[in-house]
């Protein structure tokens, strides 16, 4: 197979250029997973590398998946030698590896999120805190952030700066809690997500001699997606490539849009500055979309003042222009957007999995779902809860890391008394405190119950731990499926979910029983683990493990895929589809309200507008609605800026589109979303309009109960202007602004946000 032979020469330039620092931009659609794959492939084939020396980092198992396959298609079973997974996977694996250096067992237990907010909530129980205030999500954010910036609970509790900004929210015990957090975790042998990335730093910190292992081991280091990293993966794969510096990276900033999950942009934006001797290599041909939609997702990204410029263009056809669909209502959007799907799939002989409908939030999900139902179009929810995240599968779940792991409190807690064996909540809390005071692990408290709690109690902790000490013989002697089978029946949840005779009591058996099909499916894979250095571990630890690590889109089991997808936007990267609705573009939608108080925000939310209209191959629809309801209150909307931020040139307004309904309200209507519809009719070109307005870095909107004919007031898209009329008349109190860049507008001060100037 002559692999190089399909490449373009920005592409092969990519895949041939080996030895030193190299960064590839991958602008969307521009073929990324065929460079990154041809060039493993290359290193292997040509250089002959040895694939143990090879280290690929992805963002999902999918992903490494799929790279994994296409690489062994070009140079056979080798490919599986290859150290290639996400992060968290393969840190985990070196870190079972090195636990000892930090203390911990090598079986130690990956808490996920669920777990981890249920210590939280325990200790703020536990420290009499307001558990309105001290919210489990809000603290497990907090730490999840100090982690990714390396911020230790100890930093943490040293740094003013933290604790002024606790103090600040009324959280002063943040970093008791963070420390009581950490301190709980090592006691029960476990790690959290952000622990994988926060210990493996630490190892490569305090034990050099480990460091130096992994940097002679891995001789070429690439990370894909390179625009998603934190600053704790980007010190690791700076740290393991300091030896022979290969690193290649992957990404294109255009597309970083997970910020809100610790992503830092400069690690791209500046990552020559580490590397001054980097190759840089532009992949700016998109294959997968069509002219219009390539040129209007360049107008959009242009706005952006940070970003590494490139300029993407494609060959493929000209394609239809992007259709503007205005609605009167949220549940009209619905309607149309169904109706339009409808139409296309007759037209155009398309399937339902041609289509997705992207939005900024779930919520917006609803009227669409109603829709699609009304005109008998399936669909699915990308996104919704997953199969293991559903009680039954936690709860079962809970007795396999209990069994595997005994310092597992969090588990221990759920399972202790499930199903009911007469230990309550007060007999569980007697032994939390007792362990706390001998500071032992709350297993070894169990096993001495009988002077600590009543005779009674007693008599069924000791049952239970015997019950344990069964399956942990069963888990040392037996295959994972077979030990699962072994937990599942002898812990009674499996006979208590099927004496439940109700529909849903059905449904959580036959979950349980796919449960245990996964764990089948897991022992008869004979595939070898990440490395390939030995057959695959058949125990049940080794299954946990996995599980633990698989993302959303790893669990989409569905056999039935002919539906329309819908997920925001944030889902939808990485995807494509043929026909794409973006719904709900307004003003503080999309934007959304709460990315308007920077620039940075901002320029976040146009690449997230960049990425949902390249997930689009051949048609493109953009929509608004006039008004939307929004916790519980009908709110009248603006169109989005972004859609002024398009050239006209490359979007019309539908006639089917253009004749929609619309009720007496008093709202701003872009200009440029008015005139399009009316040059729509008239055949005429519109000019585009004047760079809209980025809000001032201090921008806070104003009491407007203060305003005052004569003010000068800011508005965050409109921008500066006067106030030359107030109307008290009606209900509703409005304003009339006369605009530098946009002339005079109309504002219902109840929703318009304006910051007054003096």
């Amino acid at each position: 197979m002559d692999y190089l032979a399909e490449l373009n020469d920005p592409q092969r330039e990519a895949v041939i250029h080996t030895e030193g620092p190299m960064m590839i931009i991958a602008g969307a659609g521009s073929g990324k997973t065929r460079v990154l794959t041809y060039r493993i492939a290359h290193l292997i084939k040509s250089k002959q590398i040895d694939p143990f020396q090879i280290l690929a980092l992805t963002f999902t198992n999918k992903a490494a998946a799929e790279m994994r396959t296409r690489i062994e298609g070009v140079i056979g079973a080798e490919a599986r030698n290859i150290w290639m997974g996400t992060f968290h996977s393969v840190f985990a694996r070196i870190l079972r590896s090195e636990a000892h250096y930090l203390g911990y067992p090598s079986n130690f237990t990956i808490y996920d999120t669920d777990d981890s907010k249920s210590l939280i909530r325990t200790i703020v129980k536990e420290l009499n805190l307001d558990d309105k205030l001290y919210k489990a999500n809000v603290v497990y954010s907090r730490i999840s952030n100090a982690k990714n910036r390396l911020v230790s609970y100890q930093e943490y509790n040293s740094k003013p700066m933290y604790m002024s900004d606790d103090m600040e929210h009324r959280r002063p015990k943040l970093g008791e809690i963070y420390k009581l957090y950490c301190e709980r975790c090592f006691k029960a042998g476990a790690m959290d997500f952000d622990d994988l990335l926060f210990n493996t730093n630490v190892l490569f910190r305090d034990h050099l001699e480990v460091l130096n292992k992994y940097q002679h081991r891995f001789k070429y280091v690439m990370v894909d997606e390179f625009q998603d990293t934190n600053a704790s993966q980007y010190l690791i794969t700076k740290n393991l490539s300091g030896v022979h510096q290969n690193i290649c990276v992957v990404g294109d900033d255009a597309q970083s849009i997970y910020a809100f999950r610790g992503a830092d942009i400069q690690n791209i934006l500046n990552f020559e500055k580490d590397y001054p001797n980097l190759k840089v290599v532009k992949l700016e041909q998109n294959y997968r979309s069509t002219k219009n939609i390539v040129h209007a997702a360049n107008c959009i990204i242009g706005y952006n003042t940070s970003q590494l410029k490139k300029n993407v263009w494609t060959s493929n056809d000209e394609g239809t222009p992007i259709e503007l669909i205005k609605s009167a209502s949220d549940n009209e959007e619905g309607k149309l957007v169904a109706t339009s799907i409808f139409e296309e799939k007759a037209q155009h002989k398309l399937h339902n999995s041609d289509f997705a409908i992207l939005y900024r939030t779930n919520s917006q999900s609803r009227a669409m779902e109603e829709a699609l139902r009304k005109l008998n179009i399936k669909y699915k929810i990308v996104g919704g809860q997953s199969f293991y995240q559903r009680k039954e599968i936690k709860d079962l779940l809970a007795y396999m890391r209990f069994t595997v792991n005994h310092n597992d409190e969090e588990s221990l807690k759920r399972i202790i008394n499930l199903p009911k064996r007469g230990i309550g909540a007060t007999t569980v809390n007697k032994l939390i405190v007792a362990a706390n005071e001998q500071q032992l692990p709350l297993w070894e408290v169990l096993q001495q119950a009988q002077a600590i709690v009543p005779a009674r109690a007693a008599g069924a902790i000791a049952g239970f731990v015997t019950m344990i000490q069964r399956f942990a013989v069963d888990v040392q002697n037996m295959n994972a499926f077979d030990a699962a089978t072994s937990i599942a029946k002898g812990s009674g949840l499996l006979r208590e979910l099927y004496a439940d005779r109700t529909v849903e009591g059905l449904n959580r058996y036959e979950n349980v029983q796919e449960l245990l099909n996964a764990v089948q499916e897991f022992v008869e894979d004979d595939e070898e683990v990440v490395g390939g250095q030995e057959p695959k571990d058949k125990q049940l630890g080794t299954f946990l493990q996995e599980i633990t690590l698989l993302t959303g889109q790893d669990q989409d089991k569905d056999e039935d895929n002919d539906k329309v997808t819908l997920m925001t936007i944030h889902m939808a990267k990485g995807l494509e589809f043929k026909v794409v609705y973006i719904v709900g573009l307004e003003e503080d939608l999309f934007p959304s309200q709460m990315m308007l108080s920077s620039r940075a925000d901002l320029e976040e939310e146009r690449r997230l507008f960049y990425v949902a209209i390249t997930r689009a191959e051949e048609k493109l629809y953009l929509s608004y609605a006039l008004s939307r309801y929004r916790f519980g209150s009908l709110k009248y909307c603006e169109p989005s800026r972004f859609i002024d931020e398009i050239d006209p040139k490359f979007i019309k307004v539908s006639s089917k589109f253009g004749g929609v309904s619309t009720q007496p309200h008093t709202t701003v209507t872009s200009n440029y979303a008015t005139n399009l519809v009316r040059s729509t009719q008239n055949n005429k070109q519109v000019t585009k309009p004047a760079s809209t307005h980025t809000p001032s870095p201090n921008f806070a909107p104003s009491d407007t109960s203060l305003l005052e004919t004569g003010m000068k007031v800011e508005h965050p898209k409109f921008g500066f202007g006067k106030v030359v009329n107030i109307d008290n008349s009606g209900t509703s109190k409005k304003a009339t602004v006369v605009f530098e860049n946009v002339g005079e507008k109309t504002l219902l001060l109840s929703f318009a946000k304006l910051q007054i100037h003096a």
